[in-house]
């Protein structure tokens, strides 16, 4: 089982890269301080900075991703500023922003 969607695993897409020229901002991801360019989603800066699994899933407790990033099935809940459950793939990252993966359930 893959941690992506099919669509994305299946085209042999081997990473995610930011498009060049746009300005980058700081956020820290799980207490480290990672890089994502300006106007990238939480979820986009998550992938940018390796993270495809961002929580476990509700029932196999198995790693999980975002499946869809537009906001319909929930595969992207993290912690943002210490408000849990966010859609990473509906908040744009901010500089200086704190995002914490789920590491358990609930």
């Amino acid at each position: 089982r893959g941690l992506l969607p099919r669509s994305l695993a299946a085209g042999g897409m081997t990473g995610f890269k930011a498009l060049p020229g746009k300005q980058r901002l700081r956020l820290t991801i799980d207490g480290s301080p990672v890089e994502a360019p300006e106007g990238a989603s939480v979820a986009a800066a998550l992938l940018l900075a390796g993270h495809t699994a961002f929580g476990p899933h509700p029932v196999s407790g198995e790693p999980e991703g975002p499946w869809c990033l537009i906001g319909v099935c929930f595969g992207c809940l993290v912690e943002i500023d210490g408000v849990k459950d966010r859609q990473a793939c509906l908040v744009p990252a901010k500089e200086g922003m704190a995002v914490r993966t789920r590491p358990e359930r609930g």
